[in-house]
């Protein structure tokens, strides 16, 4: 792809907490219509890469380009999905009430949602098969069902990027399914999706490049990884599992 098609730029961007260097002079073009695949272990750095490129988290050095601005400018135009779903889950609010939320950031804290806000909500909330769920307190769902939820308040806002962070954790493997089914629809579209996942085998049919985060980052534009690159990335040879089973991704010794 022609470099002017880059939608999320970071230059030599290190980030620490503390004396904690989490991610380290990190360089990354992301092409528009790209399907991402953001693997690596457990605090390597890959939900902090997210909120860089989101402008939650600014960089100690090195800069961050999403849509061609600074993030805090930018983001109204992306959607995110956390990880963590039961936060703030006794607060008094419907469903539906949500998804809605996800049209604040076009509309502004002040302005009432209009007809088409509401008819928006409740096309997404069908297209995850979760509207019936719409009248219900976020409290009193199911972790798999506050994600959905999660993801629908996402998608509301027609975001030009969609980043996710092990959205289907919660979920079964039909909901999972169901929910990778979906997103390759809308990258079909033309929305870029980045997606934090442990899973990549189930995803691998999926995803178009992959970006292996343990500090530093190895982006894989192919979505093929050979062994040398996942071992220095994790520490040691790894199998991915793919749905209980174990299923590798990358070429060794350069065969298949």
């Amino acid at each position: 792809m022609s470099d002017q098609t880059a939608i999320i730029r970071l230059d030599h961007v290190w980030f620490s907490y503390g004396n904690d260097h989490v991610l380290k002079d990190v360089s990354l073009t992301i092409q528009s219509g790209d399907f991402v695949g953001v693997i690596g272990p457990n605090g390597g750095g890959k939900t902090t890469l997210l909120r860089l490129m989101l402008g939650v988290l600014e960089p100690a050095r090195g800069s961050v380009e999403l849509l061609g601005g600074a993030p805090r400018k930018t983001r109204m135009q992306v959607g995110y999905v956390p990880q963590e779903t039961s936060s703030n889950i006794l607060f008094p609010i419907s469903v539906f009430d949500v998804v809605l939320m996800g049209k604040m950031g076009k509309r502004g804290l002040f302005h009432s949602f209009t007809k088409e806000d509401r008819e928006q909500a409740g096309e997404t909330l069908s297209e995850l098969n979760i509207y019936p769920l719409k009248n219900k307190n976020i409290g009193d769902l199911s972790g798999g069902q506050r994600q959905k939820v999660l993801l629908a308040r996402a998608l509301v806002g027609k975001p030009r990027i969609l980043f996710l962070d092990e959205p289907t954790a919660s979920i079964d493997t039909q909901g999972q399914d169901e929910i990778y089914e979906h997103m390759r629809v809308l990258n079909d579209g033309g929305t870029t999706v980045l997606l934090v996942t442990h899973n990549v085998g189930a995803v691998s049919s999926y995803i178009k490049s992959i970006a292996c985060v343990s500090r530093e980052v190895f982006f894989h534009p192919d979505g093929v990884l050979d062994e040398a690159t996942i071992t220095k990335a994790y520490g040691c040879p790894v199998d991915i599992v793919a749905h209980g089973l174990p299923h590798r991704v990358y070429h060794e010794h350069g065969g298949a």
